[in-house]
Parts: C-alpha cells; structure tokens; sequence
C-alpha cells in the first residue's frame, strides 16, 4: 500500500496562487473558505530582504491529532496514508478543527468539516493532486513515501534543506518544504494571498 505525502520547494514557489484556484474548482470549496493558502513572509533585514511564499494546508500527518478527537470516526487517516473526513459521520462538533494545529480545518457551510484531501479522488485515478497538476513552476511533487522510484524521492533528495511546520507538535507531518531558508530574522506578515 502507498503512503502518499507532498513536498513544495520554496525557491520556485512564486505565490500566484494557482494551487488555490486550482483547489477551489476541482473540489467546488464554498466561497469564502478554502482548503489551501500561500503564507506571505519577509526574510532578513533591511537592505537585505526577501519575500517567501509557503503554501500551507493540511499536512497529512503520520500521527493526525484530528483524528484521535474525533467522536464519530468522521475523521480517519486511510491505508495509503490520507487524512480525511467522512461528511456523513460528522456531526459538525469542531473538535477536530481545534485539535489541528495547522488551522487546515473548517466547517463546510452544508454541515460538516472540510479540508485538503490531497485530492484523494484524483490519486485513485492515478492522476496528480490539481495543486501539483496546475502548479506552473513545478516547485510541487506528489508520491509515495514507500516507492523508491515515486517522484517525491528524488524531490526530497536534491533538496539542501526539508522542514515540516511544527515539528515539535509530533504529528509527523506528510508534507514537507524543500530549501526552506534559515529562520534568522523571519517576520510573518500576516498577509495571504488570495486565489
């Protein structure tokens, strides 16, 4: 069985948001929700600065804090490693959005949580996740963990730098950032860009 994940290489991410679009279409996202965002942040000081784009999104962690609050088994992590929700089970009651310390969850207005999927109906298939799919400057590679021959290996071994968000949360987060830069002198801006 797979053990799917996604690596985005931060030096050739541009933050045009087409991931965003792209997610919102393919998955028909409710307006003014969304399942993917590209995080704005200033790097450095002044005269020497930088702008960096990080998509963020559900991470797909090995160990999903979402998934062991959920009352109901709405939310479960599936034998090929993706985290998702059952709509018909969820009873709307927001535990697993506050045990997620990515902010990757929301309440899809037709009563129960949302989130990335990795577009799961796409991977089976066999197609690319849409954000990967439409990304135009490649910087995004999906695959399998398990498969040396998998896209995502040779992604992961060129990289000079692979971080994940939080590691000190012990999820193990499924989705990692390529040639991220030192974090001296990082200031988030709060800015998002919108798709």
């Amino acid at each position: 069985m797979a053990r799917y994940a996604m690596v985005i290489d931060l030096e050739a991410c541009v933050g045009c948001a087409a991931c965003a679009a792209a997610c919102v279409l393919e998955n028909e996202v409710p307006p003014g929700h969304q399942r993917l965002w590209i995080r704005e942040r200033e790097l450095g000081r002044f005269p020497e600065l930088t702008v960096e784009f990080r998509p963020e999104q559900c991470q797909h962690c090995e160990h999903p804090a979402c998934v062991a609050v959920c009352p109901t088994g709405a939310s479960y992590k599936s034998e090929d490693g993706l985290v998702l929700v059952r709509p018909e089970r969820c009873i709307a009651c927001g535990a697993c959005i506050a045990a997620c310390p990515y902010d990757a969850r929301f309440m899809n207005p037709a009563g129960y949580v949302d989130k990335c999927t990795f577009c799961a109906h796409r991977v089976r298939e066999g197609r690319e996740p849409a954000c990967v799919e439409t990304c135009p400057t490649g910087c995004r590679v999906f695959g399998d963990l398990d498969d040396p021959e998998s896209p995502i290996h040779a992604a992961l071994e060129r990289a000079r730098r692979v971080d994940v968000l939080k590691p000190e949360q012990g999820t193990a987060p499924k989705l990692f950032y390529l040639n991220t830069p030192a974090r001296t002198g990082l200031r988030d801006t709060g800015k998002e860009v919108d798709a």
